[in-house]
C-alpha cells in the first residue's frame, strides 16, 4: 500500500512530497517500535502479577484443601466414635435383656416345679378320695338290695291288703291325677281367656269405635231397582208391542227378561246381570218418557244407554279411589269398581260397602300403626270379584284373586282379598284389619238384610247345630242370629267342660253355617235345689 502511494507521487513528479513521506514513514516505524516496547513491557508485567495473583490462589487452595481434609478426618473420627459408642450401649442394653429373659425363665421353671408338686399332691388325694368313694358305692348298692327287697315285701303287703295290683293301682292314681289335671287346666284356661278377653275386647272397642267415627258412611244401604212403575197399564200393551215384537227387540237388545203380569201399572226387570237389569230400567225409563217404542228406536235408545252407564261406571269407580284416597289403580280394576255400584250383598250396595271397609282397615290400620295405604287399597279391592261372580265361575274371592293377579296388585293385596272371609291364612296384619273390617260394615244394624224365610231358616239351623251335642237342654237365638244361649244339663256337663263346648258348639257353627258377622256363644249351666214346705 505504502509502495503504491509513493508510486503515485513519483508518477506525478512532487519531489517535497517524496520527502514529507520518507520522513513520516521513519517517524512511523520509530513510534511503531516504541508503541511495540511499551505493550510488551506492560504486558509483562501484568502476565508476572497474573502469575503471582495464580501462584497465591494455588497455595490458598492447597491450605483450603489440607483444612478441609483435617475436618474430614475429625468428622470421620467422631463418627467413628459415636458408632462405637452406641454399638458398645445396645450391646450392654442387649446383654441386660437377655439377662432378665433368663431371670424370668428361671422364676417360669420354678413356678411349674411348684405347680407339678402341687398337683402331684392333689392327684394324691383324689385317688385316695376315689378309693374311699368307691367304698361307699359298694355299701350304698348293699343298702340298696336291702330297700329294695323290703320294698318288695311291703308292696306284697300292701296289694295283699288292697286286694289290688301294682299296675292296677298305679292306672287309678294315673287317671286320678289326669282327671285334676284336666279340670285345674280346664279352669286356669277359662280364668286366663276370660282375662284376656276383657282386656282385648276393652282395646277392641276403642280402636273400633275410633275407627267408626271416622268412617261417617251412610248406613241406609242402596238396592237395584227391579220394579219399573208405569203411568196406566195401556203402556203395557205398548211395551209388548204387536205380536210381542217391542218385548223381543227390549230382551234382545238388553239380555233380560221382562215380567208383564197382571200387577197393576208394573213391570218388572229379572236378570242375573246387574249392569244388565240397569240398562233395561233406565231404557224402559226414556221409552216410557218418550212415548215411541218400536224395535228400531229401542235398538238406539239401548246403545245410547250403554254408553252412557259405562261413563257412570268409570265415574262411579273414579269417585271411590277418589274418596278413599288410593291412586295408581289399573282402568280395568277402576271400571270393575265401578260395577259394584249395580251390585248388592243382602241389599248392602258393594261398592258403598267396599269402600266403607277401605276407611275403617285404614282407620284400624292407623290406630295400630301399620300401612294405611295398604289396608286401605285392600279394604276397597277385597269384594272386586263380585262385579263379574255371575260371568265367571267360582267365588268371588278366587275371582277377586285372580283380577288382582292380572293387573298386577302386590302379593300382600292377593293375599287380603283371599283371607277376607277365612278360606286363607292370612299372612299380614292388615290382612287380619280387612277381616274385621268385613265384618263390621256388613253387621252393623241397618247395612244388610235378608228375607224372613231365610232368616228363620238360618236361626233355626243355628239352635239345631246347638242340640246336636251331647248334653245340651235347650238352646235359644238371640239379637237376629248374632247369638246363641245354650242351657246345658248341669249333671252331665261341669264348670270346666262349658268351655270347651263352646268352641265346639262355635267351630261346627263355622263349618256348616253361612252368616253375616259372627255369632257369639254363650253356654250357661245352672244348679238349682229345690225343696218344698210342706
Amino acid at each position: 500500500m505504502l509502495a503504491q502511494t509513493l508510486l503515485l507521487f513519483l508518477a506525478q513528479g512532487g519531489t517535497i512530497a517524496v520527502v514529507g513521506i520518507v520522513c513520516a514513514l521513519l517517524f512511523g516505524g520509530v513510534g511503531g517500535f516504541l508503541g511495540y516496547f511499551i505493550y510488551k513491557r506492560t504486558t509483562d508485567r501484568k502476565v508476572g502479577a497474573a502469575k503471582t495473583v495464580v501462584a497465591k490462589m494455588l497455595e490458598d487452595a492447597e491450605n483450603e484443601a489440607k483444612s478441609i481434609k483435617k475436618e474430614a478426618i475429625l468428622k470421620a473420627k467422631e463418627q467413628d466414635l459415636k458408632i462405637r459408642e452406641d454399638f458398645e450401649r445396645e450391646s450392654k442394653e442387649k446383654k441386660q435383656e437377655l439377662q432378665r429373659t433368663e431371670n424370668r425363665l428361671i422364676q417360669k421353671e420354678e413356678a411349674l416345679d411348684k405347680k407339678e408338686e402341687t398337683l402331684q399332691k392333689k392327684n394324691e388325694a383324689v385317688e385316695q378320695h376315689q378309693r374311699r368313694l368307691t367304698e361307699k358305692e359298694a355299701e350304698i348298692e348293699k343298702l340298696q338290695e336291702q330297700v329294695n327287697r323290703q320294698h318288695d315285701l311291703m308292696v306284697q303287703e300292701i296289694e295283699k291288703v288292697a286286694q289290688l295290683s301294682k299296675e292296677e293301682a298305679k292306672q287309678q292314681l294315673i287317671e286320678a291325677i289326669t282327671d285334676e289335671a284336666r279340670r285345674d287346666a280346664a279352669v286356669s284356661v277359662r280364668m286366663i281367656e276370660q282375662e284376656a278377653k276383657e282386656d282385648a275386647e276393652k282395646k277392641a272397642r276403642s280402636i273400633i269405635s275410633l275407627a267408626i267415627q271416622k268412617c261417617a258412611s251412610d248406613h241406609a244401604s242402596e238396592s237395584t231397582v227391579s220394579v219399573i212403575p208405569l203411568p196406566n197399564d195401556d203402556m203395557k200393551a205398548r211395551i209388548i208391542g204387536r205380536e210381542g215384537r217391542n218385548i223381543k227387540a227390549i230382551e234382545n237388545a238388553t239380555g233380560i227378561e221382562l215380567i208383564i203380569d197382571d200387577t197393576p201399572e208394573v213391570v218388572i226387570v229379572s236378570g242375573f246381570d246387574p249392569v244388565r237389569r240397569e240398562t233395561a230400567r233406565i231404557t224402559l225409563e226414556k221409552l216410557i218418557a218418550d212415548g215411541r217404542i218400536h224395535p228400531a228406536r229401542i235398538e238406539e235408545t239401548v246403545e245410547k244407554v250403554k254408553k252412557e252407564l259405562d261413563q257412570q261406571i268409570k265415574e262411579a269407580g273414579e269417585s271411590a279411589m277418589f274418596e278413599c284416597g288410593i291412586f295408581g289403580l289399573h282402568p280395568e280394576l277402576i271400571k270393575l269398581l265401578g260395577r259394584l255400584k249395580f251390585r248388592t250383598s243382602y241389599g248392602q250396595n258393594v261398592l258403598q260397602h267396599s269402600i266403607e271397609v277401605s276407611h275403617i282397615a285404614g282407620s284400624l290400620a292407623g290406630e295400630l300403626g301399620v300401612d294405611v295405604n295398604f289396608a286401605k287399597r285392600a279394604g276397597l279391592l277385597h269384594d272386586i270379584g263380585k262385579a263379574v261372580d255371575f260371568e265367571v265361575e267360582g267365588t268371588h274371592i278366587q275371582i277377586g284373586a285372580d283380577i288382582a293377579k292380572k293387573y298386577r296388585e302386590s302379593n300382600n293385596v292377593i293375599n287380603a282379598i283371599q283371607a277376607h272371609h277365612g278360606d286363607v291364612e292370612p299372612k299380614t296384619v292388615e290382612a287380619v284389619l280387612i277381616q274385621a273390617a268385613d265384618a263390621i260394615s256388613g253387621a252393623r244394624p241397618g247395612a244388610r238384610r235378608e228375607t224372613n224365610t231365610n232368616y228363620v231358616k238360618r236361626l233355626q239351623q243355628l239352635e239345631g247345630i246347638a242340640n246336636s251335642f251331647n248334653g245340651v237342654d235347650k238352646s235359644y237365638a238371640i239379637q237376629a242370629g248374632r247369638e246363641v244361649r245354650v242351657i246345658v244339663k248341669p249333671e252331665q256337663i261341669d264348670d270346666a267342660q262349658t268351655l270347651f263346648l263352646a268352641k265346639d258348639i262355635a267351630k261346627k257353627i263355622e263349618q256348616e253355617l253361612e252368616y253375616p258377622g259372627q255369632i257369639k256363644v254363650n253356654v250357661i249351666r245352672e244348679t238349682r235345689g229345690v225343696e218344698y214346705a210342706k
